[in-house]
């Protein structure tokens, strides 16, 4: 059969196919706009006009006519429109007109990865070649040392990224005088990314430059671009901390388009299970092969990439292949299907960039290394195979798909986890406007104090000097501390950096946690090696003995975790498990933040503040890859780990406590075993011969549990319940393992799981960077509660947002869990219970209804 070669045939088969049109959950069809242009400005450069001609361009969009305009006025701007909308051209035609002007001025283009620098550099190139004595240069860590001197010296535009310029140019200012004191324009390319601990590390880099600019006599002007997020330009005055014009007119020309979102079927109502979001996505990127339609598809891990990539290829054929490839159409197009994520030279992807360019490459299977606006020509389809953590994400992987005035689709293949559930039940919350704001906070105790070190090693402090938008007074308090800290020195009204190591070279812009832990093993050779660090915070659960780490697609084995020498002892293994950390937590609020009068609700309180979490990792899971199977537990004797952080936090009133307690729907409260349960417990482990009755353990030290088969509360009678045929005697690990099993998930936990998983749609973070904590016992006020708190020492701002956005999180959560089609609780709403247990659905809806009353 030959391939069909337009989008609307594959549109067409897929809605008459059984297999995949009934899990349609929905599908926008975006008609073709047209572009709306202006002629070139009366005063862009002649040798402009002709490069921009000899590439068919002969007039401006609206937006980069407007960026024109406005930078031309001296005014610091942010450009936020769609993807390949042009903003690259954009931010170039402003600098490269003064630099004909004027060759001495000087331009730094910052960009997030090293790939985007090439590919924007390539791109740069093609422009400047019209315009005789311009240079252009390379400038992070790639760059060859000998070719370091003249970048220096000569280029008139350096392209670099955040970190180079933290460790590698601004440390060493004095190399680069000609370049700084002729700095007219910063070019910073998808500040969409520059939010969280990254963005308030970038924020703090920024104060750093214009400091060092500012010593040479330079006050450079900005051009920033960005992805559409819900507060561009917010973000870039915070980044930049000076007034941003935003420009979000999208002039551009653009193709019919149609996203759908895909909701897999389930395949067992009662437990709420899906067909696997992988196996989906393979089916419906060899149905975009079948129809020889260029395509990528995004996966969220390096692990997904490489599972799907295996499936295409040909891998596991009975299960993928069968229907979808009869004549075994796959098997001799391996080569035109390829990987791209990070671990792969940096030659390997230019190549396949290339290939995608040319059309030899048909299917790319991509993390989000691919997501940035990296060149790689028109693609017909985009899969994205679980929602990528933002909507500003999945808009920027839909928009790799469609360059241009050509049709093309892209498809969201939801997962099984809450968030993706939520969307595939309302697509309108992801169609419309970008609800997500993108949050730091560059004034972070822990990250300032970081950069304020960096800063006076590059140049003294002096009296009365500020910090970015830092005042004296505040900036004084920090300089102080570091002078009890030996680490200053105070001389002519002068704070001098007084140590021997150049701080900026111990920093990550990665982490908050100012520690990191050595991440040790051997090569082939038995040589040792350093694979890379993890932030002291995340250490414990992380690497403790016994974890398994990836890195690299590669799996090691931690033999050993020195915390006081920060470094541990890896091994690498190929084994067919992965781990999992199980934690103990407890909190405690230090201060509370929330405005006077906090508003009264019926349901219950909610405030945020200053918490302290101690985290406790008890022991960790060996889970299969694949089926998830539990293989066992293993306990582990670890310190207990301390964060200060800020968190939200929501309790139930007594009024709800009791209302949840009268209709059935509270299972928090403590067991009353009744009162001859000491007698009856002693007579079972008696009767057992005080051995565990599982592993055969017997009692040491501490006495061993004696449980309910039945879970008691299954029960309506205590003397039933406590019927010795019902009870048996368990070692504390065997104990864990079974209630494991038979674990009632209660209505708080539900809460918690449901608004843990949610918030990050508000965020634009991920789920890893949030915590949560369901406590019936209280405690705030001494109530039952949930606490949300930022994985982050002293916070990034999650929790005051997630306090104002309280009644919204808590009527979608209402909405997701009255719409989850399974019986009673799930990995899709308020999580599962134990294998043989109760999930707490209703529990949850049950408290959730009490809750959206006052709204």
């Amino acid at each position: 059969m030959e391939p069909l070669n337009n989008i609307e045939s594959l549109l067409d088969f897929w809605k008459g196919d059984e297999q995949t049109a009934p899990n349609f959950s929905a599908w926008k069809t975006t008609p073709p706009r047209k572009a709306q242009t202006h002629p070139f400005p009366d005063d862009l450069p002649v040798s402009l006009r002709e490069a921009l001609s000899s590439r068919g361009i002969d007039s401006l969009y609206a937006h980069q006519h407007a960026a024109w305009t406005q930078s031309r006025a001296g005014k610091n701007i942010i450009l936020s429109t769609s993807t390949a909308s042009g903003k690259t051209l954009a931010y170039n035609l402003p600098v490269l007109a003064t630099l004909l002007n004027n060759n001495q001025v000087r331009a730094l283009y910052l960009f997030p990865t090293k790939a985007l620098t090439q590919d924007q550099f390539s791109n740069l190139q093609s422009l400047q070649s019209k315009i005789v004595n311009l240079k252009s240069g390379i400038y992070d860590g790639d760059t060859p040392q000998k070719d370091r001197s003249a970048i220096r010296k000569n280029a008139n535009i350096v392209l670099s990224n955040p970190d180079m310029l933290h460790t590698g140019i601004l440390p060493h200012h004095a190399n680069w005088s000609d370049f700084f004191s002729n700095l007219k324009f910063i070019v910073i390319d998808e500040a969409h990314t520059y939010r969280g601990v990254f963005g308030s590390h970038v924020a703090n880099v920024i104060r750093r430059l214009k400091r060092v600019a500012k010593f040479y006599g330079a006050n450079p002007q900005f051009i920033l671009a960005s992805a559409t997020i819900g507060n561009p330009k917010e973000l870039a005055e915070k980044l930049i901390e000076e007034p941003v014009e935003l420009i979000d007119n999208d002039g551009s020309s653009r193709g019919e388009r149609h996203f759908i979102i895909y909701n897999p079927p389930i395949t067992n109502p009662e437990l709420g299970l899906r067909k696997s979001s992988i196996l989906e996505g393979v089916r419906l990127g060899i149905d975009l092969l079948n129809h020889n339609i260029q395509s990528v598809i995004f996966a969220r891990t390096r692990r997904s990439v490489e599972i799907i990539l295996t499936y295409l290829q040909g891998g596991n054929p009975n299960t993928i292949l069968d229907t979808r490839n009869s004549n075994n159409e796959l098997s001799n197009i391996g080569s035109s299907i390829r990987g791209y994520r990070s671990g792969y030279l940096p030659t390997q992807r230019r190549e396949i960039e290339q290939g995608l360019r040319n059309g030899s490459v048909k299917t790319v299977v991509a993390t989000n290394a691919l997501e940035l606006g990296i060149d790689i020509g028109g693609l017909g389809a985009a899969i994205l195979v679980g929602y990528p953590g933002t909507i500003a994400s999945a808009r920027q992987q839909a928009g790799r798909a469609g360059r241009g005035d050509d049709p093309a689709v892209s498809i969201l293949i939801a997962s099984a986890s809450p968030l993706d559930q939520f969307l595939a039940h309302h697509p309108e919350y992801f169609f419309g406007r970008s609800p997500e704001m993108a949050l730091m906070n560059p004034n972070h105790l822990l990250i300032l104090l970081e950069h304020l070190r960096c800063a006076m090693f590059e140049l003294p402090f002096q009296t009365q000097e500020s910090f970015g938008s830092l005042s004296w007074e505040l900036v004084e308090e920090y300089l102080h501390f570091l002078l009890s800290n030996n680490e200053a020195h105070f001389s002519n009204q002068k704070y001098y950096w007084m140590k021997d190591e150049y701080p900026a070279a111990n920093i990550s812009l990665r982490s908050a946690s100012p520690q990191s832990i050595v991440l040790q093993s051997t090569d082939n050779d038995g040589r040792p090696i350093t694979i890379g660090t993890v932030d002291g915070e995340s250490a414990s659960w992380m690497i403790h003995p016994g974890a398994i780490y990836m890195h690299e697609a590669g799996q090691y084995i931690v033999r050993e975790l020195n915390l006081e020498n920060h470094n541990a002892q890896l091994i690498r293994v190929d084994l067919d498990y992965y781990t999992e950390a199980q934690q103990k937590s407890e909190i405690e609020v230090l201060s509370d933040l929330t405005p006077s009068p906090s508003p009264t609700r019926r349901g219950g309180q909610v405030g945020y503040g200053e918490i302290q979490v101690t985290t406790q990792v008890m022991g960790f899971k060996k889970l299969r890859w694949f089926t998830n199977e539990n293989l066992g537990e293993e306990p582990l004797d670890m310190p207990p780990s301390e964060l200060q952080t800020t968190g939200y936090w929501l309790t139930l009133s007594e009024q709800t406590l009791n209302h949840l307690r009268e209709s059935g729907n509270w299972t928090n409260d403590p067991n009353d075993y009744g009162p001859n349960w000491q007698k009856i417990r002693e007579t079972v482990r008696q009767r057992d011969q005080f051995t565990c009755q599982v592993c055969g353990a017997v009692e040491t030290n501490r006495q061993h549990d004696v449980h309910h088969k039945t879970p008691f509360r299954a029960f309506t009678s205590i003397e039933e319940a406590n019927r010795l045929e019902n009870l048996t005697t368990l070692c504390r690990t065997c104990h864990q393992k079974v209630e494991q099993n038979v674990k009632m998930r209660s209505g708080l936990a539900g809460l918690g799981f449901v608004l843990g998983n949610l918030a990050p749609l508000f965020l634009m973070c991920d789920t890893r960077d949030l915590g949560v904590f369901s406590d019936p016992t209280g405690t705030v006020n001494g109530l039952p509660s949930i606490v949300v708190y930022d994985l982050v020492p002293a916070g990034i701002g999650f929790s005051q947002k997630l306090f104002e956005i309280h009644d919204e999180l808590v009527q979608r959560a209402y909405e997701l869990v009255t719409q989850c089609e399974c019986e009673d609780g799930c990995p899709s709403c308020v999580g599962p219970g134990g294998e043989n247990g109760g999930g707490g659905k209703n529990e949850t809806l049950a408290i959730l209804k009490q809750l959206i009353m006052d709204n």
